[in-house]
C-alpha cells in the first residue's frame, strides 16, 4: 500500500512506539494526526522535531468528544491505536486510571472509527492479554484470560476490537506483541532502558523478579514493520489478531547479561525477587504473521540491543 497522502490518526503518538511509527509514516509521505495527552520535552517525537510535522490534538482517550473530533475533522482513513497506560507496575498501583485509559479509551476510539467509517484500524493488544497459561507458546486461537489489572485491560481492549468487527464490520486488526524495546523508551522502570541507564552510570542494575521470568523481546523497528503490514493486509483478515515475536524467548538475566557484554560492564545486578502480579513465562507463536502478512523480525536480540544502547548513550551523553 502506498502511504503517501494517507490521513493517519495515531493515539499515543508521543510515546515510545508511537514516535517510531510516526517517524516512519512521515518518511512514507503520510499526513499524521496525533492524540497527545501530556507534552514531554524528552519524548523522541519532540526531540527529533517530528512534532512540527504533524497535526496535534491535545486531549485524552477518556474524552469521547475529543477523540471523535480528531477522527471526523481530520477525515482520517487509517488509525493506529497505541494510546494506553502501558506500565504493568503502574497498573498495579493505579488500576482505575489504567481501566479508564485502556478500556474506556479503547471503546471511545472504536466507536468514533465506526461512526465515521474509518477504512482501517490497528489496535495494540499484548501478549499479556492471554493471561497465564501452562501451554506455550501462545497461538491466536487461545482464549484471553488476563488476571492482573494491566493484563485485564489488554484482554478487554482486544475483545472490544473483535466486538466492533463482528457487530459493526469495523475493519480492525489486532497486534499482540511481546516486550518491545528500543531507543526512545523513557520508562526507566523497564528492564532494558533501566539496565542501560544503571550500567551507563556504573551502578548496579535492579531486577524486580528473581531474574528467571521469560519473555519475548522484540525490537521497535520490527514492531513498526508489523503494524504497517497488518494495516496494509487487513482486507479479508479484519477482526483477526496476529502475534508478533522473534520466537526466541529470553530470561531477564539472559537479557541483562547481553546488555552487560555489549556495554563491556561487569557490574552485578541487585536481585530483589519482589515482582508481584506478573506472569512468570510468556512467549508467542508468530507463524500466522509470517504466513499471512509476510512478516518476520529483521533484528536479533544482539543487533537490536546494539542500536538501543547506542541511542541511550547518545541521549544520556547529551543530557550532561
Amino acid at each position: 500500500m502506498n502511504w503517501k497522502r494517507k490521513r493517519v490518526f495515531i493515539t499515543g503518538a508521543s510515546g515510545f512506539l508511537g514516535s517510531w511509527l510516526t517517524q516512519d509514516l512521515i518518511e512514507k509521505g503520510a499526513y499524521v494526526v496525533a492524540l497527545i495527552r501530556d507534552g514531554n520535552p524528552q519524548s523522541m517525537l519532540v526531540r527529533s522535531g517530528l512534532i512540527k510535522e504533524i497535526a496535534v490534538v491535545q486531549g485524552t482517550l477518556e474524552d469521547f468528544l475529543t477523540v471523535e473530533r480528531a477522527v471526523a475533522e481530520y477525515q482520517v482513513d487509517t488509525v493506529f491505536h497505541l494510546g494506553a497506560q502501558a506500565i504493568v507496575g503502574v497498573a498495579q498501583v493505579l488500576p482505575l486510571q489504567t481501566f479508564e485509559s485502556n478500556i474506556r479509551g479503547s471503546y471511545h476510539l472504536l466507536e468514533a472509527c465506526k461512526r465515521h467509517e474509518v477504512e482501517r484500524v490497528v489496535v495494540a493488544s499484548s501478549d499479556k492479554a492471554y493471561g497465564e497459561s501452562v501451554v506455550l507458546p501462545y497461538t491466536e486461537d487461545m482464549p484471553l484470560r488476563g488476571r492482573y489489572p494491566y493484563d485485564v485491560s489488554k484482554s478487554c481492549t482486544d475483545l472490544l476490537a473483535q466486538a466492533y468487527y463482528h457487530t459493526y464490520g469495523l475493519p480492525v486488526g489486532i497486534a499482540r506483541c511481546g516486550n518491545i524495546y528500543g531507543g526512545g523508551d523513557l520508562n526507566f522502570s523497564r528492564l532494558i532502558p533501566g539496565s542501560i541507564l544503571s550500567l551507563y552510570e556504573n551502578q548496579r542494575p535492579v531486577v524486580r523478579s528473581d531474574g528467571l521470568y521469560t519473555r519475548d523481546y522484540i525490537y521497535v523497528k520490527d514492531v513498526v514493520l508489523a503494524y504497517l503490514l497488518l494495516a496494509e493486509g487487513l482486507g479479508e483478515r479484519g477482526g483477526q489478531a496476529f502475534n508478533f515475536a522473534p520466537e526466541r524467548p529470553y530470561t531477564v538475566l539472559e537479557v541483562l547479561t547481553e546488555i552487560k557484554r555489549l556495554m563491556a560492564k561487569e557490574i552485578e545486578p541487585v536481585i530483589l525477587n519482589k515482582a508481584k502480579g506478573e506472569i512468570i513465562q510468556q512467549n508467542l507463536d508468530a507463524t500466522k504473521a509470517r504466513e499471512f502478512l509476510g512478516w518476520k523480525p529483521l533484528y536479533s536480540l544482539e543487533k537490536g540491543l546494539e542500536e538501543t544502547i547506542q541511542w541511550y548513550q547518545e541521549f544520556l551523553g547529551g543530557m550532561r
